[in-house]
């Protein structure tokens, strides 16, 4: 698929470590579709059941040198509506205005969000199709949250570097605060990661994940 127009950094250059976390994003992904197979059938399921329209959602999403993606969701929002709300909010946090609500700096209340949608985002189950981003080589298990397009063209361009890697399932965000953090944070540590990537990095953010996702306080 066609690059967003971004002025990005080239990838890096492969290396043992970029070899041996690819190989681990195989196999762990790999494996985890496996185990996790059946609970994804039944939460697919679940989806069907409880709300109108498909189970997937797909979304394109900005990776590796600024390159799009198809990237898979379990759907949690209604078909048919917009993204104006989201659109206004990312706008205000980088503009640097205060937009958290009882401590969350996702959208409050969000009325395009159904009930089984709320549930899978608080524990983050809606993001295990992305497993198979991962097997695509689309994303990784660990790196920068895939952002939209028209959120890349809106990111200060000192953020650029965070496209230099392939967006994670999870990543320093992730485990550092979650919802609790605005854009801006969200951006800087995203840079942090790129200038300080390594595999033992990697593997503790992999270990920190789990317990991350078991606080409700990080997520909505």
């Amino acid at each position: 698929m066609p690059d967003v127009g971004l002025d990005t950094a080239l990838p890096e250059a492969a290396t043992w470590e970029s070899v041996a976390r690819r190989a681990v994003d195989v196999t762990a992904a790999g494996l985890a579709l496996l185990i996790l197979g059946i609970p994804m059938i039944i939460i697919g399921l679940t989806i069907r059941w409880t709300s109108v329209g498909p189970s997937l959602f797909q979304q394109h999403r900005v990776g590796l040198g600024g390159r799009t993606f198809t990237m898979y969701k379990f759907r949690t929002m209604r078909t048919g509506v917009g993204d104006e709300m989201l659109r206004e909010l990312i706008a205000a946090e980088l503009r640097g205005e205060d937009t958290s609500v009882e401590g969350s700096y996702k959208l409050n209340a969000d009325p395009r969000v159904t009930s089984i949608g709320a549930f899978l985002r608080k524990t983050s189950m809606d993001e295990l199709p992305q497993l198979i981003n991962v097997l695509f080589g689309d994303m990784s298990l660990v790196g920068p949250r895939p952002c939209l397009e028209w959120e890349a063209r809106m990111f200060p361009s000192e953020f650029q570097p965070r496209f230099s890697v392939r967006p994670g399932l999870t990543g320093l965000w992730q485990v550092s605060g979650r919802s609790t953090m605005g854009t801006l944070e969200m951006l800087h540590l995203d840079l942090a990661y790129v200038r300080t990537r390594n595999l033992v990095g990697d593997m503790s953010i992999l270990f920190r994940t789990i317990p991350s996702m078991l606080r409700e306080s990080g997520a909505r």
